[in-house]
């Protein structure tokens, strides 16, 4: 979960219980635990996950009731704890990263999760396959005609609010919504309904990383038992839902994950991220000379920030009487004023924020105002898939292509696409032993989110943007 969004919720005094010991299974026992659950996973026909925030933390985002939690915390007095790197940079886990691989094999059919850390959607889990019961960080919808757009940058609000951006299609415009909710505020109906669509058709639910506390999220698993399905839990704190559970396992949910994973023979693949810029470059003609405008903005629109770049260099190689620049602030932007009839090389040095797998890459651009450039529009996916293939063949970030030009008369305009990271994930460094042969609940609902006290086939696609 976010600690933006923790800070965001409205005042509530009673979270649950909070602080609860974490158990550990014993090395024999946990591999035998493992091997039980890879059992019942490949014997399942339908497969869902139900995750919380104990999935995440192993990318440093703290969860909320361990004894390092976000609440935890709080309620000692000790404020919210801090991330170990800027949530927008914050990398899917080898437990997101092996659920993709789990249902690009056909075995995991859906994922209920009650984050907003968007990991689940970075990862490249489809989105219909996905169902985000407490919204995400980093969605906006249209609350007239439905569209999702996904953005690289945490949304400004929560409690389903006004944004500062509307809805690109030219025949609606409405002012865009933010997608997390708050305490009193109703689950979505289309995501509370597919997720108890998926539970009553699932053979087996197997929940990572939650307490299992937040009804009426917490008791959706549960509905498989009624139809002969299975419940498993991996969780290093007792949960509500335990004596109902066939498995309970104790240990980290990337250690657990990734022994399943060893059994069942199959390959976690790497995470690629990809970040995207639209440069500008406009001019007017005044004379012989040419006043032009080099701007970099974010594909969202202006309003958006570009949260993974913390300074432009403008060089200007090949011209010695051209000064070069660093550019600071946003929307980086550069004015000056050259001669009609003379072309130039400059070069764009992009110098990358923190959490990012490379420092810097470049753009090489070559300026006429003489001659018009041609648009062309390139096969996105196929450019994307490229960039991701080059990364895992390197083993490293930093690689860069442009998707799209348009060129007016005195206006042009790009796309370009970075590898901003590039992460591996190898079992063998868990020390996950092989079949007889790290890292580290969530929480935060049409009703509304509740805590319960301790006891003892697929929806159509989502239109995203």
């Amino acid at each position: 979960m976010s600690l933006g969004y923790a800070k965001k919720l409205s005042y509530r005094e009673d979270v649950g219980s909070v602080g609860m010991p974490e158990m550990f299974d014993s090395p024999e026992l946990l591999q035998k635990k493992i091997e039980e659950l890879a059992v019942m996973i490949r014997k399942s026909k339908h497969l869902v996950v139900f995750t919380g925030a104990g999935i995440s933390t192993s990318s440093g985002i703290p969860d909320f009731r361990g004894p390092k939690g976000v609440w935890t915390l709080q309620r000692s007095g000790k404020g919210v704890p801090d991330a170990s790197l800027p949530f927008h940079r914050a990398v899917p886990t080898l437990t997101h990263m092996a659920l993709v691989e789990l249902e690009r094999a056909g075995v995991l059919k859906f994922v209920i999760s009650q984050n907003v850390d968007s990991l689940h959607l970075r990862s490249g889990l489809p989105r219909e396959k996905l169902a985000e019961l407490h919204g995400n960080s980093f969605m906006e919808i249209c609350p007239c005609c439905k569209a999702e757009y996904l953005r690289d940058f945490e949304i400004e609000t929560i409690g389903l609010k006004d944004t500062p951006r509307r809805c690109s299609d030219k025949n609606c415009g409405t002012r865009l919504k933010d997608t997390v909710l708050d305490w009193e505020d109703a689950l979505p109906p289309e995501e509370m309904n597919s997720a108890k669509e998926q539970c009553l058709a699932a053979d087996l639910v197997l929940c990572l990383g939650t307490s299992l506390q937040i009804t009426p999220a917490c008791n959706m698993p549960l509905m498989s038992i009624k139809n002969g399905g299975k419940v498993a839990i991996v969780n290093l704190q007792a949960t509500p839902k335990d004596k109902k559970a066939s498995l309970v396992i104790h240990g980290l949910v990337d250690k657990v994950i990734a022994g399943v994973m060893c059994i069942l023979n199959l390959r976690i693949p790497p995470y690629v991220r990809i970040d995207f810029i639209q440069l500008s470059l406009r001019h007017t003609v005044k004379k012989k000379c040419v006043r032009w405008t080099l701007r970099v903005t974010s594909i969202h629109g202006l309003r958006a920030p570009l949260s993974f770049l913390r300074s432009i260099e403008v060089s200007f190689p090949e011209r010695p009487d051209m000064k070069p620049v660093v550019l600071m602030e946003q929307p980086f932007s550069l004015q000056r004023e050259t001669s009609m009839a003379r072309a130039f090389f400059m070069l764009l040095t992009l110098n990358f924020s923190d959490g990012c797998g490379c420092s810097s890459s470049s753009i090489e651009c070559h300026v006429d105002f003489q001659k018009q450039k041609e648009n062309f529009f390139r096969d996105r996916s196929l450019v994307l898939q490229e960039l991701k293939c080059a990364a895992e063949r390197q083993c490293r970030a930093g690689q860069q292509s442009i998707l799209e030009r348009q060129s007016l008369a005195r206006a042009e305009t790009s796309m370009h696409a970075f590898v901003t990271n590039m992460v591996s994930y190898d079992a063998e460094d868990l020390k996950v032993a092989k079949p007889r042969g790290t890292w580290m609940d969530s929480s935060s609902n049409l009703t509304k989110r509740h805590l319960e006290v301790p006891t003892g086939g697929s929806p159509p696609p989502k239109k995203l943007k």
